[in-house]
């Protein structure tokens, strides 16, 4: 049976700056979603940004509406080692007239949507700026060479 072992904060960080898209889970009542996302990752604030793009007819654009509790997952696997980070925060839309400085450098650097490919034309189309302030964290890791074989064995 594989052994996880929990992530140490330094190794957490370094798995979120690392990585550009996770999936993020948004639920109302008892509805869930989770959606491949692209994001940006600031450690020093503990906070994650989106661009996120929806229709005016979208599932996501129903979610969006207020400031859902949202969980985000970053995972990887680079043999032997298995690697996830679950991030749980609330997911707020940041207004462009109240944009800082500091939200204009972290967009930049946030990567634009890898997953959107959309057939609606551009005008239709809405793209908003979200952030997601961690209030919660955890990261697990599983040596899957080292405690695969046991699982198979028996």
């Amino acid at each position: 049976m594989d052994q996880q072992t929990e992530m140490a904060p330094e190794e957490i960080e370094e798995l979120l700056g690392r990585h550009e898209t996770a999936v993020l889970s948004l639920a109302n009542a008892d509805e869930p979603y989770a959606i491949p996302i692209s994001y940006g990752y600031d450690a020093d604030s503990n906070r994650f940004y989106f661009r996120l793009v929806s229709t005016p007819e979208s599932e996501k654009r129903a979610f969006l509406t207020s400031s859902p509790r949202a969980r985000i997952v970053i995972y990887e696997e680079v043999d032997p080692i298995y690697r996830s980070v679950v991030a749980k925060g609330t997911l707020e839309r940041i207004d462009p007239d109240e944009m800082s400085v500091e939200h204009v450098v972290q967009y930049g650097d946030t990567k634009k949507p890898l997953f959107e490919i959309w057939g609606e034309s551009k005008r239709d189309l809405d793209i908003q700026l979200y952030q997601l302030d961690v209030e919660s964290v955890g990261g697990r890791r599983i040596d899957l060479e080292e405690h695969g074989d046991d699982s198979v064995e028996e």
